[in-house]
């Protein structure tokens, strides 16, 4: 008897023991660091995206998981502060999004796993060994596809406006995943029958003497790289564009809630869905260096038929019906 009453004292302690760790994991909030160089205006629906992705894997934020925002505002500088914030707040992981915000939280630790959101090659910019095998703490998704994005939004370009044959790109030699947007771009441009004007523009009071030189040099059309400065002026570079009546594509999406034309660009909600995804399966014990990075599957093309009729523009029904989204 006594040995019977024994084993179920101690299977009774086992028991609760069990429980009781049982308890104390359902009850683990892990905290996520949230890093972007955006505005908190562009930032909100792409926020909004990456939360609704984490509760579709079952994390409710203040209940079983804790996000520490911080946004850079367009100021890079301030990227590196940030993300040694978030570092000293020992966050279980971190969501970069913008090559920036990935690079600042790479120089910010090399333990605490980070799920990148870059444009540009994560490989040529030293983020990861390759995509297949990441190594080391970084993984996550790119939002471009190398040279075939680029080469679209000049074919796009060369659709809507087939005669035109010379193109300005507008880029921001300060960022650094433009250099290897506008080397995509070069070799995208003569195969298209397309002579590229490369147009820099370092800070906002650059611009105005950029589409100067545009005009001085005759083209017909323009791209513009994504890069958070050219973004924040994405009002004046639309009204610019109007005054110069100058047809173009840009890769950040939001451009054309400001009166730009087209956007060609991989959907940003869609990365920052996706990247919950990440988050989840490094919470429950993967590390990134086994999580290979992702290319985007899911693209938007924007058409503002309101910014084409101030330039006395027509879209070719071709290039309309590709629109999943038109300004009206």
């Amino acid at each position: 008897m006594v040995t019977k009453i024994f084993t179920w004292l101690v299977a009774t302690v086992l028991l609760a023991t069990a429980q009781s760790s049982e308890a104390q994991q359902a009850k683990r909030v892990f905290k996520i660091g949230y890093l972007t160089n955006d505005t908190v205006a562009i930032d909100t629906p792409r926020r909004n995206a990456f939360r609704q992705g984490l509760r579709d894997l079952g994390y409710v934020e203040g209940q079983n998981i804790l996000i520490e925002y911080r946004v850079g505002e367009n100021r890079i500088e301030k990227l590196a502060e940030l993300a040694n914030e978030l570092v000293r707040l020992k966050v279980d992981a971190i969501f970069a999004f913008t090559t920036s915000g990935a690079q600042a939280a790479k120089n910010a630790t090399k333990d605490i796993p980070i799920i990148m959101g870059a444009s540009g090659d994560p490989v040529a910019l030293g983020f990861v060994d390759s995509l297949a095998h990441p190594g080391g703490n970084i993984t996550g998704l790119v939002t471009n596809a190398g040279a075939e994005i680029y080469g679209k939004q000049l074919e796009i370009l060369k659709e809507t406006v087939p005669k035109v044959t010379r193109v300005a790109a507008l880029w921001n030699p300060a960022n650094p995943q433009n250099p290897l947007q506008l080397k995509e771009t070069r070799v995208a441009a003569p195969l298209l029958g397309v002579t590229l004007l490369v147009v820099e523009a370092k800070e906002p009071q650059a611009i105005d003497g950029a589409f100067d030189a545009m005009k001085k040099e005759h083209v017909g059309a323009l791209t513009v790289l994504p890069d958070p400065m050219l973004l924040g002026e994405r009002t004046r570079i639309a009204n610019l564009a109007v005054k110069y009546r100058l047809p173009a594509i840009y890769g950040i999406p939001e451009h054309i809630d400001a009166g730009g034309l087209m956007a060609y660009a991989a959907s940003r909600l869609d990365v920052f869905r996706r990247a919950a995804t990440y988050v989840d399966k490094i919470l429950k014990g993967t590390k990134p260096a086994d999580l290979p990075v992702e290319q985007p599957i899911k693209f938007d093309f924007i058409v503002n038929l309101k910014a084409a009729k101030e330039i006395g523009l027509t879209i070719p029904p071709n290039v309309l019906v590709r629109a999943n989204r038109v300004i009206r």
